[in-house]
């Protein structure tokens, strides 16, 4: 079950335990049943009453309840950004490998791998991309990112996340934002992968629409929000919990499950979106608008109107204009483009750029339609026509310019070094003795 709405005023308690919010205060001296009141910040307290987030957790153990934390080893998770030299090439992998249950198990945790990244958790200013690739769900362990939000994107497998403020199911063509600090465990239904988009120092929200007006793109009314859910589990041989903190993994032990939560509120809070549900804007009369118009959620960063992180997707739509290359154009970018594929074929590329791949196009770095795509849609009859049918794929946008770790450009061992090649076909159609056609 779930609640609608970005951003809102939640409430929630769990139908076992009516009664279990208090009423009329956050932290009276008995709460009911017994329960502990803890808060949970997601800004400073200060910050103006628009950007102010923060909930109140009814739980039944408090989570200060824990021995010392210790460091474990990271895996391929890094925020290491100086592993490798920079490489300011068009980069594309192949879809990465997803570990067979039959040879290892690797829950969701051991399977991250950084692929790409820039910034410090330290002075909370940065971005991290990632792919996670896993087999098996998480036993009596969960995971805590004291640097930032995770934006989750399955691409092969649902996964059920489980959250100090109930359970999420999120799906292929879905996604899911864990915000900072929020513990969470991951169950996989087999063999599983996806994107994973992280952004510390500001929390996602919905882009302003300007002119577009009041509704459009992803409408607040489509997210979703778990409802309260608890377990009163004692695990006497130990509970593990994950914390990723500047940068590194640490672990510590508690004899009781941290999903004790009985009831909630606020406007911290964890949330998934359907993207089918996304309201999609286009040109209907000539050019190709910048794929801007196709935002769904926005980390903004401190100079107007540039992101540390935007999510763009590019759905199923109808393509119109006239006069039109309707592709995407030629384009060089201040901006860092990854992309990735959850389903189907890339409009720009249909041979190459697969499901679980993704690429990378540098700040600067030229990109562009294959020479494939530019002369079949240079000599197309232009006609009302169905675009991106059946597929999704989706971009992280980001300010800053990204390095791409050892794991990216080397270990993993998916990096397409015949990406080039796409454009290496590509030919001069100037014509000297060209004149325009007499109206």
């Amino acid at each position: 079950s779930y609640m609608s709405g970005f951003g809102n005023e939640f409430s929630s308690e769990d139908p076992r335990c009516p009664g279990s919010l208090p009423e009329g205060q956050n932290n009276p001296q008995v709460c009911p049943y017994g329960l502990y009141a803890e808060q949970l910040s997601g800004s400073a307290f200060t910050c103006p009453r628009p950007a102010n987030k923060r909930s109140w957790l009814y739980r039944i153990l408090p989570s200060v309840k824990h021995k010392p934390f210790t460091a474990v080893p990271c895996g391929n998770l890094t925020e290491n950004w100086n592993e490798v030299e920079p490489d300011p090439n068009q980069l594309r992998w192949l879809p990465f490998t997803i570990p067979k249950s039959t040879e290892k198990k690797v829950d969701f945790v051991a399977g991250l791998h950084t692929v790409c990244g820039a910034g410090d958790a330290k002075s909370r200013n940065g971005i991290g991309i990632h792919v996670y690739a896993c087999n098996t769900s998480m036993v009596d362990k969960c995971f805590n990112n004291s640097d930032g939000d995770f934006l989750i994107v399955p691409q092969q497998g649902k996964i059920l996340i489980t959250t100090e403020f109930g359970k999420i199911m999120v799906k292929p063509n879905e996604i899911c934002v864990l915000q900072q600090g929020m513990r969470f465990s991951v169950d996989v239904f087999g063999e599983t992968r996806g994107y994973i988009l992280e952004v510390y120092g500001a929390h996602f929200e919905l882009p302003d629409l300007g002119p577009i007006g009041a509704n459009g793109l992803a409408n607040p009314r489509d997210f979703l929000c778990p409802v309260a859910w608890y377990e009163d589990r004692t695990v006497a041989t130990g509970y593990t919990v994950i914390n990723k903190y500047q940068g590194k993994l640490f672990s510590c032990q508690q004899d009781f499950s941290p999903f004790n939560v009985v009831a909630w509120h606020g406007n911290y809070t964890p949330y998934k979106y359907n993207l089918e549900n996304f309201m999609v804007i286009n040109a209907v009369a000539f050019d190709h608008a910048d794929p801007s118009i196709f935002t769904v959620l926005t980390a903004k960063s401190m100079r107007p109107g540039v992101a540390i992180a935007d999510f763009v997707i590019f759905p199923p739509r109808w393509g119109v204009a006239d006069r039109t290359f309707r592709p995407p154009y030629y384009h060089r970018n201040c901006m860092s483009e990854f992309m990735g594929l959850i389903k189907g074929h890339y409009e720009a590329k249909e041979e190459g750029f697969q499901p679980g791949g993704a690429s990378l196009h540098s700040a600067m770095t030229p990109h562009g339609p294959d020479a494939e795509c530019f002369e079949k849609n240079s000599a197309a009859e232009l006609q009302p026509e169905r675009v991106a049918e059946g597929t999704m794929a989706f971009m992280f946008e980001s300010s800053f310019s990204m390095a791409v770790t050892k794991w990216g450009l080397q270990t993993c061992q998916k990096l397409d070094k015949s990406y080039y090649q796409c454009w290496e076909s590509l030919h001069s159609h100037f014509n000297p003795n060209w004149k325009p056609s007499k109206k």
